[in-house]
């Protein structure tokens, strides 16, 4: 057996000239089949004969025919190109089909994500998709994820990032709040309940100071870090939630929460499908980004 370091192959083009004129027995037909002229297939085939030192075709004057090496040769080039096409479908498929695992906050993943899946699941079926989710940012090298659904402005450096959905930020709490003596009917009322916020990226300051109140103290903060706790927790009356408009359609359509002002502002923060620069290309990942840039496009 040959060193695997001393494979001193003729060029690939040639032996596929080869391989498609030995097969048709036509220079013509071989030249459209590789979609060249027929004057490319017979200087390949020459300089293979050339490469290799011998005579693979009969050259009649109305046909062509395969010399005794050129029938013996045919084989097994026949044979290592249907295994170099398998081996390349092989991995084709690998790389289209299998486990994704997506790193995504918890709210996210139950309030806009997962009523999407079915969708996703019909146009990607052979995608088994894998989500973790957490409210950290994950270690893609030592975790073993693929991608990762991220909250924020970016770069990331070293991580492919693609804004696929934005979001506006504003006050929401039970409809019990707005009645009684401390019901909330101007942003002044906050003053008398608890409100909720998040750990790491507070919102109530910045709307605050958009209302004018830059200095308002409520009765209470408490602060989580998961904004959807914080919602849960507004909707059993407990007091008022800074909400995010791409996680709280169903909750304000059944009336679980209302929106007690108008203001809002822009999120500045928008979702992000993340990911190692070295794998953004993948075919499985692609497909995500592809997908969730399509479903943001439809809307919160």
């Amino acid at each position: 057996m040959g060193c695997l370091m001393d494979r001193r192959l003729p060029p690939l083009n040639g032996l596929r000239a080869f391989e498609s004129a030995a097969r048709l027995l036509s220079f013509t037909r071989a030249a459209a089949e590789l979609s060249v002229t027929q004057s490319a297939v017979s200087h390949q085939i020459r300089g293979l004969e050339d490469r290799l030192g011998v005579l693979l075709f009969k050259r009649m004057p109305h046909a062509l025919v395969l010399s005794e090496t050129g029938e013996a040769l045919l084989p097994i080039v026949t044979d290592a190109f249907d295994r170099l096409a398998d081996g390349i479908a092989e991995v084709v498929e690998h790389e289209v089909k299998g486990v994704l695992t997506v790193n995504v906050s918890p709210s996210f993943a139950v309030k806009w994500l997962a009523p999407r899946l079915g969708r996703f699941r019909e146009r990607f079926p052979g995608i088994e998709l894998h989500l973790l989710t957490s409210n950290y940012y994950t270690d893609f090298a030592r975790e073993g994820v693929d991608a990762a659904i991220r909250h924020g402005v970016g770069p990331w450096p070293g991580l492919k990032a693609d804004r696929f959905l934005e979001d506006e930020v504003y006050p929401v709490c039970s409809p019990r709040l707005l009645d009684g003596p401390t019901g909330i009917r101007r942003p002044e009322d906050l003053q008398h309940h608890v409100l909720f916020d998040l750990i790491n990226r507070p919102y109530w300051p910045r709307w605050l100071k958009a209302a004018g109140l830059p200095d308002l103290k409520p009765r209470d903060l408490i602060l989580f870090d998961d904004i959807g706790v914080g919602l849960e927790a507004a909707a059993t009356g407990m007091g008022v939630a800074m909400g995010r408009s791409t996680i709280l359609g169903d909750d304000l359509m059944q009336g679980r929460l209302v929106r007690p002002f108008t203001l809002d502002m822009p999120g500045r923060h928008g979702f992000h499908l993340v990911c190692p620069e070295a794998i953004a290309n993948r075919p499985k990942i692609a497909r995500l980004r592809a997908w969730l840039i399509a479903e943001g496009a439809g809307g919160a």
